[in-house]
C-alpha cells in the first residue's frame, strides 16, 4: 500500500457528497481510519450552504449525486474560488462523462471502490497542488 501511514495525522480534511447513506458514510469511516478528517454532505446544496467550505483539502463527489450533476458542483465550487482538488467516484463512467471529467481537470475513480485507489488518488491531487 503507497500510502499506508502517509496520512496518519496529516490534518487533511476532505468532503465528501454523496446522497447515498451507505456511501457516505463507509467514505467517512473508512478514511478517517487513513488520519483524515471527513466531513460529509448529501448533497451539492447542502455543501454549499455549509459555512466553513474554505477548509478543505479536497473533494470527493458522488456522480449520483441528487439534483446536480457532480461535474456541475464541481464548476460552482470553483466559481466561489474554493480551489480544492476534487475527485469524482462513479461507476461505468460513459466516454463522454470521461472527456468532460478530463476538460474539468478532475480525476475519476469508478466504483466499486476497490483496494487503496481512492486514497491513492486522494494523495496525488493533494501533492500535486503542493
Amino acid at each position: 500500500m503507497k500510502n499506508q501511514g502517509a496520512l496518519s495525522n496529516s490534518g487533511l480534511v476532505v468532503i465528501v457528497i454523496s446522497d447515498d447513506l451507505a456511501v457516505r458514510n463507509s467514505l467517512k469511516f473508512w478514511l478517517e481510519i487513513e488520519g483524515l478528517a471527513v466531513r460529509s454532505y448529501v448533497s451539492g446544496a447542502d455543501l454549499l450552504n455549509a459555512g466553513d467550505l474554505a477548509r478543505c483539502d479536497c473533494y470527493v463527489v458522488d456522480q449520483k449525486t441528487s439534483a446536480t450533476s457532480a461535474l456541475n458542483l464541481i464548476a460552482q465550487l470553483r466559481d466561489r474560488h474554493l480551489t480544492a482538488p476534487a475527485i469524482l467516484i462513479t461507476s461505468y463512467p460513459s466516454p463522454s462523462l470521461r472527456q468532460q471529467a478530463e476538460k474539468a481537470e478532475v480525476p475519476i475513480v469508478e466504483k466499486p471502490l476497490v483496494g487503496n485507489a481512492l486514497l491513492d488518488k486522494i494523495c496525488d491531487v493533494v501533492g500535486a497542488r503542493g
